[in-house]
């Protein structure tokens, strides 16, 4: 019995250290990841200074790196992406959840959760062949003639319609959350207790009634949370925008120029880096994805523990 004993504290010793090395590699490799990142960093922002974030300037002859652009890129596309994804998924799984028929459910979910394994650079490829020449033809034109007149907003639809830029990558990077803010969102809807539905639609409540003053409080930090993923996903995608943001080192205040995001500037760039300036500057901008994506879920952590709190948990 005795030799028993020790046989099973051993065991429970051996799986207590294997699992607690394995929440230590978790945080040395994220601890490696910064020190990487800040000490490549060094170089570019020891030349350039804070500048190196507010400049938009990017000439590898001159030595001369500014940030701004690529981030500003990152934050546009990503929020374009935000502003179409988000009500297209929950809309999806509002009718998966309460209106689709079930024979469609099954088929309709099982699509969305294949999208979602797409390579992104097939989302690249259809982006520039098929993407591109529709917003160049038909939708930019449009986008130009009818709410580019407009005060205020209309500055965000000037210029010639070149297909490719910052609306383009929104678009495709849209395209690409979708099926993750979906599936979450459907998978936190049908958390809703039945009895919670079967009520409200007892006491004559209708389908939208049910969705927005039911459903979507009793979810909504689950809701935030597949918002969050499907943002990170965003801001850190790199070769589908690379095909289609135009990848230039440029502000413009319309959605319709070309620009570059964080991803896609050191994707195009990393290769040809061969002074330790440019190298570095590249490596500084890995840093900025990095904070900004962590700023992000650190956000979205307080949100979710500010809404539990509320709530009582």
């Amino acid at each position: 019995m005795t030799g028993t004993l020790r046989l099973y504290r051993r065991q429970d010793a051996v799986f207590r250290a294997i699992t607690f090395l394995s929440a230590a590699l978790v945080v040395v490799v994220l601890a490696g990841m910064i020190v990487f990142l800040a000490h490549g960093a060094i170089p570019a922002l020891t030349a350039m200074g804070p500048s190196f974030f507010w400049t938009s300037d990017w000439d590898t002859v001159e030595d001369v790196y500014g940030a701004l652009a690529p981030i500003a890129g990152t934050l546009i596309t990503a929020t374009i992406a935000m502003a179409i994804g988000i009500p297209v998924s929950f809309g999806i799984a509002m009718f998966l959840t309460e209106i689709c028929p079930s024979v469609l459910r099954r088929p309709i979910g099982t699509a969305i959760e294949l999208l979602a394994g797409i390579p992104s650079v097939v989302f690249g490829i259809w982006g520039l062949f098929y993407l591109t020449p529709v917003l160049q033809e038909y939708i930019q034109p449009a986008l130009i003639d009818y709410l580019g007149p407009l005060p205020v907003i209309g500055m965000l639809f000037q210029g010639p319609p070149f297909g490719i830029g910052i609306l383009d990558g929104g678009i495709v990077l849209a395209v690409m959350v979708l099926p993750y803010i979906t599936s979450i969102t459907r998978d936190v809807f049908m958390t809703v207790p039945p009895l919670l539905r079967e009520s409200a639609y007892g006491m004559g409540c209708t389908t939208t009634e049910v969705v927005w003053k039911i459903v979507i409080p009793y979810c909504r930090v689950g809701l935030i949370g597949g918002v969050m993923l499907g943002l990170g996903r965003a801001l850190g995608e790199t070769m589908a925008v690379t095909f289609v943001v135009g990848n230039t080192y440029q502000i413009s205040a319309s959605l319709l120029a070309p620009g570059t995001t964080i991803s896609a500037a050191i994707a195009n760039e990393f290769n040809e880096a061969f002074e330790e300036q440019h190298l570095s500057a590249l490596i500084a901008l890995g840093l900025v994805l990095f904070l900004i994506t962590f700023t992000v879920l650190a956000l979205a952590k307080w949100m979710l523990l500010a809404l539990d709190k509320r709530e009582g948990r």
